[in-house]
């Protein structure tokens, strides 16, 4: 079984104009074969928190952690066996058309992923693939269109038996640490920031813009 983990960055909003809007949204992927040591990583950077920033509950964002445990974490992860996936979008270079259609762009990008990952088998897909994907719609009929879209996709094109699950980062670790990781090459883009990218640099196996 190999395992698939999303997170996104940045936002899907069109209105430049709109204070906090992004100039890019990027998808990422980190897979992997076995996913406790990554779970570990999340774990060990957790309980060297501070007492009054584990008030905000069992979960860690990147946007919110200070400077030392981001970099504990991002360190950890690229000491373990895993790879990152990335796709970025230059949001003033998407189609009008799909810039109507968020959640059939979401899709599409993400389906581009799982397409390179599959034709490149940058992990075995001759057995079980699990896609856990980070919960970022509320509703259930845009969410199982989304699991049926990827399934159907990755069984007629490349006959890859993939399960698809939609949970929140409090159900899954991992998806703490894709979070962290998709922030740093978040940061590259939008900020012109790449110190964090660094640290995790050596573990991405790809990363490419969509519209060019």
């Amino acid at each position: 079984m190999a395992y698939i983990f999303l997170d996104e960055s940045g936002d899907l909003g069109f209105d430049f104009t709109k204070k906090g809007t992004t100039h890019y949204f990027l998808i990422t992927f980190l897979f992997c074969a076995n996913k406790r040591p990554i779970e570990k990583c999340v774990k060990n950077a957790y309980v060297t928190l501070r007492k009054k920033h584990k008030k905000r509950g069992k979960i860690l964002h990147a946007y919110a952690e200070n400077p030392v445990t981001r970099q504990r974490l991002l360190r950890c992860i690229a000491n373990k066996e895993c790879s990152i996936l990335a796709v970025y979008l230059n949001k003033k270079k998407v189609y009008t058309k799909l810039q109507e259609e968020k959640a059939v762009l979401y899709n599409y990008v993400t389906n581009i992923l799982l397409d390179r990952i599959f034709t490149k088998k940058l992990i075995p897909i001759d057995g079980r693939v699990v896609l856990v994907a980070s919960k970022r719609e509320t509703s259930i009929f845009l969410n199982e269109n989304f699991k049926s879209y990827l399934k159907n996709k990755a069984l007629n094109t490349h006959k890859v038996d993939l399960h698809v699950e939609v949970k929140t980062s409090f159900e899954d670790k991992v998806l703490q640490a894709v979070d962290f990781v998709s922030w740093a090459i978040f940061r590259k883009y939008e900020y012109k920031d790449a110190a964090y990218y660094e640290i995790i640099r050596k573990k991405i196996a790809e990363e490419n813009p969509l519209f060019p």
